[in-house]
């Protein structure tokens, strides 16, 4: 008995082992964070060139870049490339052969959600191809909140961290908590049970200046949580473009959140300039109330990663700013814009 228990004892061990020191290339900046979280930041031999969170991501073997230098294009600009790229079947994102062939990686973590935000099914193909051998594959697709707290779990799991993996939802999962019952966000068979949800103030998410795109996926979830009732996009559901300004003036938002995917705050306060020449949105309630907010939406909303939880946090404040004053969030999470 005594000598089997040791035959465990070791096999648990090697195991164990063989999981931590296991190479892993990361196609997404939410996994990159995920990684670090859990503690296997040190398993990571390749990321992307949007993974520079935490600082030491920065300092990992960039294995994917991005085809075109959208730090030099305005919204317009971006947006025209990307189809321009798509409608030509050629690439958005690079892989670095020599790069990838030495990180080895024993498993590749992709995502399945957009084709334009992160490396997609194109590069997972044509990493094994350079390659010449399959690594394990592990295909993230969050859609909302929960999905993005299970994606959690299955990279813990994946990379033998399990404990670690649930300390940190069981953490998120205390802080969305939070939010939602302070909101008073109590539904029953997914309608709002809340007398005063009729008194809730109406939230658009610009998730795209030009053209408009209203933010999806796991956002509308998020406002409606936070307190708002969330306007022309549904949640579990991918950002659609906005083709008439008049869709957004019929749903006449209380607030407008500008949260361009990717972009900081700085550089969507740039991007907000050219809405200023805009007569239909100048006449925007929220616009003419001073109710226009920008976000750091690369940091705390475009990434399914723990900082969405930030984000959540970010739209309370935004939403009922007096019941969540006590709620800390990052300096350069978000600001009021001056429409003036």
């Amino acid at each position: 008995m005594e000598e089997q228990k040791g035959k465990d004892k070791i096999w648990f061990e090697r195991k164990f082992i063989s999981m931590s020191s296991e190479r892993i290339v990361s196609f997404l900046p939410s996994s990159t964070e995920i990684l670090y979280e859990i503690g296997a930041g040190s398993q990571i031999v390749g990321v992307t060139h949007e993974c520079k969170y935490p600082d030491d991501a920065k300092r990992k073997p960039r294995v994917i870049n991005s085809s075109f230098d959208a730090s030099k294009m305005n919204s317009k600009d971006i947006d025209q490339k990307i189809v321009e790229l798509m409608q030509s079947g050629r690439d958005i994102y690079l892989i670095d052969d020599q790069k990838l062939r030495e990180a080895k990686p024993d498993l590749i973590i992709a995502q399945g959600v957009c084709e334009v935000c992160a490396p997609f099914t194109k590069e997972i193909n044509r990493a094994t191809s350079v390659l010449g051998y399959n690594p394990d594959i592990l295909v993230l697709d969050p859609h909302d909140l929960d999905d993005i707290l299970i994606s959690i779990m299955d990279i813990a799991e994946r990379v033998g961290r399990v404990t670690e993996g649930r300390k940190l939802v069981v953490s998120l999962r205390k802080r969305i908590d939070d939010i939602r019952v302070r909101a008073g966000d109590r539904r029953i068979g997914g309608d709002f049970s809340d007398k005063n949800h009729n008194n809730r103030p109406k939230i658009l998410c610009i998730e795209w200046i030009n053209p408009f795109f209203t933010a999806g996926h796991w956002v509308p979830q998020m406002v409606e949580i936070a307190g708002g009732i969330n306007g022309l996009s549904s949640r579990a559901q991918p950002s659609r473009r906005i083709h008439d300004i008049d869709e957004i003036m019929k749903f006449n938002p209380d607030r407008i959140i500008l949260m361009p995917c990717g972009f900081d705050i700085d550089r969507t306060l740039r991007e907000a300039k050219t809405l200023e020449t805009n007569a239909k949105w100048k006449s925007l309630q929220a616009v003419q109330n001073n109710e226009v907010y920008a976000v750091n939406a690369g940091a705390y909303f475009s990434k399914p990663g723990p900082r969405t939880v930030t984000g959540l946090e970010v739209l309370a404040k935004i939403i009922d700013p007096e019941s969540f004053e006590d709620i800390r969030v990052p300096p350069d999470s978000f600001t009021k814009y001056n429409n003036n």
